[in-house]
């Protein structure tokens, strides 16, 4: 290759690269990443003039102190039915450890049921009765749930504490009678309310 031929491709390459960076420095810059702030954020969300500043004043403090708050009714609905189901298993378990009373109260089958009852109270006492589901309910439905609470208490602690099978046959008892008259309050306070709504949803004038 001859020293012309060389030249003419060198001056082709310099003249490509002083045209790529010509077009770099004329390009317009590419915008960073911006973050948006929280005020912007809102400011997005619940544009200013949009709503009342007792509205505006409720927001900013659910998010200060993010607190995630829950109907009475689905409260309602997460607490007592679910209790009637650990008092259920639990009323279970205890029938079918005193079918095992003839080995004894420190037989396996027993003691394996007890742990399992006290299993269910504390996922009854942590979950569904916990005390702010208590606190936000009202009426008949938070006196039956401290009643739950109460009940659920006084279970474990027997279990916690129990020394012969009259004891548990005993506690068997009372838990299962508490398990009936629970539902039985549940459900009529459910069906009177359902019926009571029914007849005032009877009463309004048609539109």
């Amino acid at each position: 290759m001859n020293n012309q031929i060389i030249q003419f491709i060198a001056q082709q390459a310099s003249n490509a690269l002083t045209k790529s960076m010509q077009n770099k420095t004329h390009a317009s810059p590419t915008p960073a990443t911006r973050v948006e702030t929280l005020e912007e954020a809102l400011e997005r969300i619940y544009p200013t003039g949009k709503i009342e500043p007792k509205e505006a004043e409720a927001i900013s403090k659910d998010i200060t102190q993010a607190i995630i708050s829950t109907t009475d009714d689905s409260i309602a609905t997460a607490c007592i039915p679910c209790s009637l189901g650990h008092f259920s298993t639990s009323v279970g378990l205890l029938n079918e450890a005193i079918r095992f009373k003839k080995d004894g109260i420190t037989s396996n089958e027993i003691l394996d049921r007890i742990a399992q009852v006290l299993q269910e109270q504390n996922a009854l006492e942590r979950i569904d009765l916990a005390p702010i589901k208590i606190q936000n309910l009202v009426g008949w439905e938070r006196d039956l749930a401290q009643g739950a609470l109460d009940q659920s208490r006084s279970v474990r602690h027997t279990l916690e504490n129990i020394e012969n099978i009259e004891e548990l046959a005993e506690l068997a008892a009372n838990t299962d009678r508490y398990y009936r008259n629970l539902s039985r309050a549940w459900f009529t306070q459910k069906i009177k309310g359902a019926v009571k709504k029914s007849q005032v949803e009877a009463k309004k004038p048609s539109k």
